[in-house]
């Protein structure tokens, strides 16, 4: 009898042991884009389990990184376009450690993980958030020797002016390379806007775009600055995204594909993108066809020139250019004819470059 309450008790011991070694974290999700607290710190060997509970009123999701890879990773999350929502917007890549599924607002969910000594970001990667939503883990047996909080530059909030109001160019949470992109909202466009901006070529000007993933189509474009997102991210994302620079492109004509000998609009299905380059290269399905688009800078001035490649067809296509729209057309293969750019049967592949007048 003795000898079984004495293994019982060396039981309990070793389960006693085995608790102090984890540790359980709440971390909140919060208006404005944020985690609360930004920052945590644990011993290393001890098993984290972190409780994501979303207190604002638009989904999030948490994503552990390896050291110095958060960027890398929104990035790869953004470019999973519509396969995004069900990989709750986790690429699957070796830089990503764990993960807590897409929180909708009130709910919660869990992750657990063990790591070494080290600094690990933590972000949600939720299209449009990953690069002012984020925060740190250290991992360390020296807490001591970590920066002030309200001065640790792992952090957003100690970014210097990462939200302030400017006067002139809008302050970013990292350092802009061009080109570069965010999923947001645009003014003038529908809800799936994504904007581009395009580095400098040969002296010219800094060129960005606005593309409508909706609606498949490149909606306009302005030159002498990228967006200013300030407003956008210091709200609950229900501002708008503002255009810093000189519009000098609208699209006039809506859809610009037809098919064979009709008018009619065809309807078309946004696939998503992937990144050439660090330019994305848009995919959509017009009718049985598949189209991937690339837009580039013009050598000199402002304009683009727009890669198309599509899937085998041997059905006539027809591509919209637009008129008074103050560029200029040149096509690779086909023939212009007024506003209408007419494919040849089987074309695979052309380019469109617009140059502004």
């Amino acid at each position: 009898m003795a000898r079984k309450l004495m293994i019982l008790l060396l039981g309990l011991l070793s389960t006693a042991a085995w608790a102090q070694t984890d540790t359980t974290i709440i971390i909140r999700a919060v208006t404005g884009l944020k985690y609360d607290p930004p920052r945590l710190v644990i011993q290393p060997g001890r098993q984290l389990r972190l409780i994501l509970k979303n207190d604002d009123d638009m989904a999030h999701n948490l994503v552990i990184t390896k050291p110095n890879s958060r960027l890398r990773v929104v990035e790869f999350a953004l470019a999973l376009g519509d396969k995004g929502a069900q990989q709750h917007y986790v690429p699957n890549m070796d830089e990503v450690l764990a993960h807590t599924r897409i929180v909708e607002p009130g709910h919660a969910d869990t992750l657990t993980i063990k790591l070494t000594d080290g600094e690990y970001p933590f972000v949600c990667t939720y299209p449009g958030h990953g690069y002012v939503m984020y925060g740190m883990l250290y991992v360390t047996r020296d807490p001591k020797r970590l920066p002030p909080a309200d001065r640790d530059p792992n952090l957003p909030n100690a970014a210097p002016n990462a939200h302030a109001s400017h006067t002139t160019a809008p302050a970013h949470p990292y350092a802009l390379t061009f080109p570069a992109m965010y999923r947001t909202f645009m003014p003038d466009c529908g809800p799936a806007a994504i904007a581009v901006g395009l580095p400098a070529v040969n002296g010219g000007p800094q060129q960005s775009y606005c593309w409508d993933a909706g609606s498949c189509r490149l909606r306009y474009a302005w030159s002498g600055g990228f967006v200013d997102n300030n407003e956008h991210w210091s709200g609950k994302g229900q501002l708008l995204t503002k255009v810093v620079g000189e519009i000098f492109y609208r699209e006039k004509t809506g859809f610009p594909w037809r098919i064979g000998s009709s008018d009619t609009v065809p309807e078309p299905r946004f696939l998503g993108y992937r990144l050439v380059s660090r330019y994305p290269e848009f995919r959509y399905r017009v009718g049985d066809i598949d189209v991937r688009e690339l837009i580039r800078p013009v050598v000199n001035g402002r304009g683009f020139v727009r890669q198309f490649t599509l899937s085998p067809s041997q059905q006539a296509l027809t591509f919209l250019t637009g008129t008074n729209d103050g560029m200029r057309y040149k096509a690779s293969v086909g023939k212009l004819a007024g506003n209408k750019l007419i494919l040849p049967p089987g074309t695979r592949q052309f380019t469109l470059t617009m140059t502004a007048l």
